[in-house]
C-alpha cells in the first residue's frame, strides 16, 4: 500500500491552483507506476490514484463524526 501525502491545503502566494492540482496528481501516477509489478499501470489503478482523492475539507468533516 502507498501513502500519499497531499500538499494542497493552505496554498497561497498566487499560484494556479489547478495546475500545481496537476503536478500532484502526475507524482502521485508515478508513484503507483513505480509501486506496480508490471510494464504499465493497470486502468483500474489508474482510475484509484485519480478518483479516490479526498475533497477539499472532506477530511476535516469526517474527524467531526
Amino acid at each position: 500500500m502507498v501513502q500519499v501525502v497531499s500538499s494542497t491545503g493552505g496554498r497561497s502566494g498566487g499560484h494556479d491552483d489547478a495546475a500545481l492540482d496537476e503536478i500532484e496528481l502526475a507524482g502521485e501516477l508515478m508513484i503507483a507506476a513505480t509501486a506496480s509489478s508490471g510494464d504499465r499501470l493497470p486502468t483500474e489503478r489508474i482510475d484509484e490514484v485519480l478518483l479516490d482523492r479526498a475533497e477539499p475539507g472532506q477530511a476535516d468533516r469526517e474527524g467531526d463524526g
